[in-house]
């Protein structure tokens, strides 16, 4: 039989890296498998071996990509991790740096950084499954973060991978692009040579062209298994995970002596949003009253992330709109970080300008400040708040670790925890659950609707994923796409 990659006793030389036991998998021609487990399992570091990254002990992985042309393993395997980057990095990404418009001419458009493709039948298949015509003249950075995983997906594909591994690709995308995909990667596998390996936290949607399941736990691989066999041995997960102590000291948090009391927490009065010649957001007239909860919904590129960072002032166009925030009008006098002190804030962007190599509780405390990273040093009671919030989310083993060492889903948990720190009075989640595993999404949909019980407490969520709502939003907002 051939194997298109194949591990035996496979340890690698460095041992921060190193899964717990020696990895065994052999993945057959024509296999397509799902690499599924919890946040920080190992998965990633399973990838990063069988991909080569990191030269192992005694064999080294084995590959055999015919009818391939090319033995060369950057040639056969693409991978696109969670991490959504720009163009070919991410080094150079700050937060904020999306709505900056001054710094567009210095970035690429979508149109240059697509590869040549000789089959024009997939690159149309690809351009209209993923609107990427309305895209090639738009900079990479204007993209929203659900266009930015279609960039990605559509460079991928045209390069024409002999295998391509994907890390949690459906997140972000919305409900229709996601069955799409779904449709085109069934196509793909069933008319081209093309082996497909997703990573997987969200294990409740495996596509059903899917035909093996690697499970990984506790840093070990374990054996192969039908995607049937998988299924079967599922577990359901509970209603609820967040235990009642931690539910009742939710509840019991002392309120701040400085909250704002305001009856209007944000209000947009005809607000409109041009990038060139795009409109994002359309006269568009808003109010949110203190205590409402708020879920903001809309199709990839229609303009909810651009909506959140002008309530947020991290969009230099909101001072040339009509924005009031706790009562206050948007150029009064207020400061910035005035309304920040008010605000908990966690979205795909911030996850991608996060590269900061602090240990995760200086993560949470940077929250405290409205900092990106951590500039001043950390007092007595900050530490004992984060600590609190970071025991709630279950990370409080984790205080210690760098950001950057911990697997993308404690990464998203960690920078909740930074959301929740200054218990705020206006919490805006953008896609709060993203890349995070069953048990984990259904904790934290737990401690947002803990915390929503609190008197005086705003949410405004977003999420491409009904069941991931809180049963306490009572509000709604569809955004429509502007051409």
């Amino acid at each position: 039989m051939q194997y298109i990659i194949s591990v035996e006793n496979g340890v690698t030389r460095h041992p921060l890296y190193r899964l717990n036991e020696p990895i065994n998998l052999k993945i057959a021609v024509g296999e397509h498998v799902a690499i599924v487990g919890d946040n920080g399992a190992g998965k990633s570091l399973l990838v990063d071996t069988l991909i080569g990254r990191y030269p192992l002990l005694l064999n080294e992985v084995a590959y055999d990509f015919s009818p391939s042309a090319s033995r060369l393993v950057c040639d056969n395997i693409k991978y696109i991790t969670f991490r959504d980057s720009y163009g070919d990095s991410d080094g150079n990404y700050y937060y904020q740096q999306r709505w900056n418009s001054q710094d567009l001419e210095e970035t690429p458009i979508v149109r240059n950084l697509l590869p040549a493709c000789t089959d024009e039948t997939l690159k149309q298949t690809l351009y209209d499954l993923f609107g990427i015509e309305q895209m090639l003249d738009k900079h990479i950075i204007l993209l929203s973060s659900g266009e930015l995983r279609k960039f990605q997906l559509t460079k991928t594909l045209l390069s024409g991978p002999r295998v391509l591994i994907m890390d949690n690709p459906f997140i972000g995308l919305d409900a229709k692009t996601r069955d799409l995909l779904h449709q085109l990667l069934r196509r793909l596998t069933e008319v081209t040579p093309l082996q497909v390996i997703l990573v997987l936290s969200k294990t409740d949607d495996i596509p059903t062209f899917i035909t093996h399941v690697v499970p990984v736990a506790h840093r070990t691989c374990y054996p192969k298994i039908t995607l049937q066999e998988y299924l079967n041995q599922q577990e359901q997960v509970p209603a609820h995970l967040l235990p009642e102590e931690k539910y009742r000291r939710i509840l019991d948090l002392p309120y701040s002596d400085h909250l704002y009391h305001a009856d209007q927490v944000v209000k947009l009065n005809k607000v409109s949003i041009r990038y060139g010649e795009r409109t994002i957001l359309k006269d568009l007239d808003w109010t949110v009253r203190c205590g409402e909860k708020w879920a903001l919904s809309g199709d990839n590129g229609s303009g909810k992330s651009t909506l959140l960072s002008l309530v947020c002032a991290d969009n230099p166009q909101s001072y040339a709109c009509d924005i009031t925030l706790f009562d206050r009008r948007r150029g009064s006098g207020e400061s910035i970080w005035e309304i920040k002190k008010h605000i908990g804030y966690v979205s795909p962007e911030m996850h991608r300008a996060y590269l900061k190599n602090l240990p995760a509780i200086d993560i949470v405390a940077s929250g405290l400040y409205d900092s990106i990273g951590l500039y001043r040093k950390k007092q007595e009671k900050d530490v004992a708040i984060c600590e609190w919030w970071m025991d709630i989310f279950g990370i409080a083993d984790l205080k210690d670790r760098s950001f950057l060492q911990l697997s993308s889903g404690e990464q998203r948990l960690v920078l909740l925890a930074r959301a929740f720190v200054k218990d705020p009075e206006l919490l805006i989640l953008d896609e709060p659950l993203h890349g995070l595993d069953m048990h984990n999404r259904r904790l934290v949909k737990d401690v947002i609707e803990a915390f929503c019980q609190r008197k005086n407490k705003t949410l405004i969520m977003v999420t491409h994923y009904k069941e991931e709502l809180p049963d306490v939003i009572d509000h709604q907002l569809y955004l429509q796409r502007h051409g």
